[in-house]
This record gives structure tokens, sequence and C-alpha cells, in this order.
């Protein structure tokens, strides 16, 4: 105070012990807080004098967004309440990434605090739409940017969540890192036919040469995207080679051993030389019998055969023969030579009985080949000559 009287002008020096007074508070007119001079229980809080400014505040409306009325947490005492924080922006929308380093006005341009977007594609419509390396737009991005994206600079790293939609990733797809198949991050017109990336895999494959057997670079035809390409089927084998019989279950080793390069046999023997050297009844082998083993055998065994020795030779299938042997040596005595035959070992006639019955006929005689001379069919009646051929029996 002064000696004027009644006190006054009196000034406060001391305010700062009480409430301290900054920033547009320095200024403002003792009546501004103190309202008919009366200095009793003025308010300690912001509030307590700023309500009517809480309530009316509509950039951010503060009253409808539920805004705490503790106003310093937000602002200071500068004139204009600016500027000011919002330390409570992450109860409203979580900042991270790059939105915590960029200004207020990127987000809210020109200040307005009202209606902000809060979904990504909202303020980044523009960078979906020019976005060329994939090309958002025209491929039909889903919007929800979360979805690839995180909030860090530059969108890196991104994931591709739904990469299947576009491109189904199994196999050792799945593992490979995404510049393999992209290479230099270009995700435009990435090819989506295996051969597109794997034509040189295709070029190089020797077992078997893709290229000299001119496969077909459709290789999901036989090959998964399994890491090594294995296992792989070859569906179409009958284009090389027909598969049938009991070639259609055997494994692919037991032909190839492993080895794929396109020279395997064609032929029968080429790979059957073994059955061939080892059969004995009858003896192929000693027996001189032909290579051909399709004239006698097919593809599903090897027995039962096919051998035309009743039509050829003599009924062994039909007649009274057929049932009465079981080996091919019953007949055939001498396995180094299928030309020699006996009839007399099975009949087992007495001579006598039948020099006595064949008495009169011309050129009878107790031998083999004369009883097949005369009964040529196993019956009586007729003659036929000898033929002097290589016998194939059926019976292995």
């Amino acid at each position: 105070h002064t000696t004027n009287p009644g006190w006054k002008p009196a000034t406060f020096a001391i305010h700062n012990n009480y409430y301290q007074l900054t920033g547009a508070h320095t200024t403002t007119d003792c009546n501004s807080c103190h309202p008919g001079g009366n200095y009793n229980n003025t308010p300690n809080a912001c509030v307590g004098c700023h309500q009517t400014n809480y309530d009316q505040t509509t950039n951010p409306n503060h009253a409808t967004l539920a805004f705490p009325a503790t106003c310093q947490d937000c602002h200071t005492t500068n004139p204009g309440w600016k500027p000011a924080t919002f330390a409570l922006h992450n109860n409203y929308y979580p900042l991270t990434g790059a939105h915590t380093s960029i200004g207020c006005n990127d987000c809210h341009p020109g200040g307005n605090y009202n209606n902000t977007p809060n979904t990504c594609v909202g303020c980044h419509q523009t960078n979906y739409n020019q976005s060329a390396n994939p090309p958002h737009a025209s491929l039909s991005f889903p919007t929800t940017c979360q979805d690839c994206h995180t909030t860090n600079p530059g969108w890196k790293p991104a994931t591709f969540a739904i990469h299947n939609n576009y491109y189904p990733l199994t196999g050792a797809h799945t593992s490979v890192e995404c510049n393999s198949c992209h290479a230099g991050g270009n995700y435009t017109n990435t090819p989506n036919a295996c051969v597109g990336c794997h034509q040189t895999d295709y070029n190089q494959s020797a077992n078997p040469p893709h290229v000299s057997l001119n496969f077909p670079t459709t290789c999901q035809d036989c090959h998964t995207t399994n890491p090594g390409w294995k296992p792989a089927t070859f569906a179409i084998h009958d284009n090389y080679y027909v598969l049938q019989g009991a070639h259609t279950s055997i494994s692919c080793n037991t032909c190839h051993n492993g080895n794929y390069s396109g020279n395997l046999p064609t032929t029968c023997i080429g790979c059957h030389q073994p059955d061939y050297n080892s059969t004995t009844n009858p003896p192929h082998a000693s027996a001189q019998f032909p290579t051909n083993c399709e004239l006698c055998h097919n593809q599903n065994a090897w027995v039962p055969a096919t051998f035309n020795h009743d039509g050829q030779y003599f009924p062994i299938y039909s007649g009274k023969h057929n049932g009465e042997w079981n080996l091919c040596s019953d007949c055939h005595t001498n396995a180094s030579n299928y030309q020699v035959f006996s009839c007399i070992d099975c009949h087992e006639h007495n001579q006598n009985d039948m020099n006595d019955e064949h008495n009169g006929v011309s050129g009878y005689s107790y031998n083999s080949e004369a009883c097949y001379n005369c009964h040529p069919n196993g019956s009586s009646g007729g003659k036929k000559l000898i033929k002097k051929v290589i016998i194939n029996p059926t019976i292995r």
C-alpha cells in the first residue's frame, strides 16, 4: 500500500506466494480474476475461471469430446492458449511411428481439430492412389492400410498378409525373401507362372534333361512348390514311354534307379535280361528263345503268358492233352533243344502192343517223331511234317 486515502491504489508484489502469475496472467487486470474487487475465495484451478472458455471451445470441441478440465495438461498461460500440447492424444488416437514427429497441422490442416479421420486411408488416400510399386488402385488392394503397413516412416517395413489373394504362397515360397521374386523391390508385373521365375532351373535341369526331352514348361504339372522340387510326379510319362499293367504300380527307381537322363531302354529285354537269363521253365537262354518278350508275355505279369502252341505245334491246351502235363520238361526232355520231345515217356506204351496195333501201317516206327508224324493233332489220322523251329512255351 501507499499512504493514499483508502489504501488505494494498492499493489501485491507477493502475489506469486499465493498464486503464480505467468504468461497472460501477468498483464491482466486484477478485476478479471477478482471481479468487483472481491479477493476472497478466488479459484486457483484454471477451469475455475475458464469454464466458459472450455464450454465454448469448438476446435476441438472440449465438451463433446469430454476433454478433462485440467487445462494445464495441454495449455500454458500464454495468450490465446497457444501453443498447446495434447499429451493425452493417445486416448483418442494413438500416435506411433512417423505420427509422433509430424506437426499437428499435417493431420489437422488449418488448425481444424474437428472430424479428423481416424482411419489411415482417411488421410492417406492420395498415397494409396499414387502408389505404383505395387499399384494399389489397379490391383484393388484393400484400403485398410494397417493390414500391411505400420506407421514407420516410408511405410517400411511392410507385410502383405493377403498375398494369397493374388498369388498363393506354399511350400518353399513361404520362406523365401520378397526380393527373391520381386527383384530390386519391384512389385509390378511379377510373373504368376512358375517358368516365369524358374526358366533357368528348367534350362539347367539335367536329370532328366528338360530341354532336350522337350518337357512342357508348365512346371506345376509335375512339381509342387516343395523345396528341391521333390517329390515330383510325371503324369505325361506315356508321352515318352507308355506305362501299363505292372509298370503302373512300380516305383520310379525300379526302372530309373535315380537316373532320369532319358537313356533308358524302351524294349522289354533292355530291363528284363536277368529275368530272361534266369528263367528255367522253360530255360529261355539255353533254348535260344527270342528276346522279344512281348511275343508271349504282356505287361500285367509274366504268367499267364500267351503262346500258340496248339496252332503252331501240338495241342497241349486243348483236346486230350489239356491238363495232362505240368512242366514243359514233361515232353521236352532236352532242356537245350526244345525240338526234341518225347511221347513215349508219358504214354508208357508197351512196344510189342504198339507194334501189333500198328501192324501194316506204312512208316510206323516206335519213336516219338514217328508218333507225332502220324498223330499231329494228338488223335488218329493224318500225317504232318515235323516243324524244325524254336518253340516258345509260356510257363516260367
